[in-house]
């Protein structure tokens, strides 16, 4: 249970955390989509920042603390720095392929996916 608790506290906070970057950022720029961009890019350093940190340093980090923080905080703040880690993964693993087909059919279908729930959504 304390693995649950500290994923769902985590993930409050980087929700919030996104809203308040995303929009700060977006206010300031004066461009649509660019605190989005900028939320995105943050989190994938952050969570590969944070992934390379308990891996070589700080390997006896408990659980709680590091779901809380990377399924929490970062899964809140962004599942763009998921996505990038599970590319990472295959590509460290030799599945180059596996991690180009990831890559493309996320954007491919992502993209798609949206222009389906836009329509159904203006549909409705």
């Amino acid at each position: 249970m304390p693995v649950v608790i500290a994923i769902a506290s985590g993930g409050a906070f980087g929700s919030l955390l996104r809203y308040w970057l995303s929009t700060w950022v977006t206010q300031e720029t004066r461009f649509g989509g660019t605190g989005t961009m900028a939320v995105n890019l943050i989190g994938a350093f952050g969570l590969g920042l944070f992934l390379g940190v308990i891996q070589s340093r700080f390997t006896a980090i408990p659980r709680p603390v590091a779901a809380g923080i990377g399924v929490g905080v970062f899964g809140g703040f962004t599942t763009f720095s998921s996505f990038m880690w599970d590319v990472v993964e295959h590509v460290e693993a030799g599945r180059v392929f596996a991690a180009a087909g990831m890559v493309l059919l996320t954007v491919v279908l992502g993209l798609a996916a949206m222009i389906a729930g836009l329509a159904a959504g203006r549909a409705a």
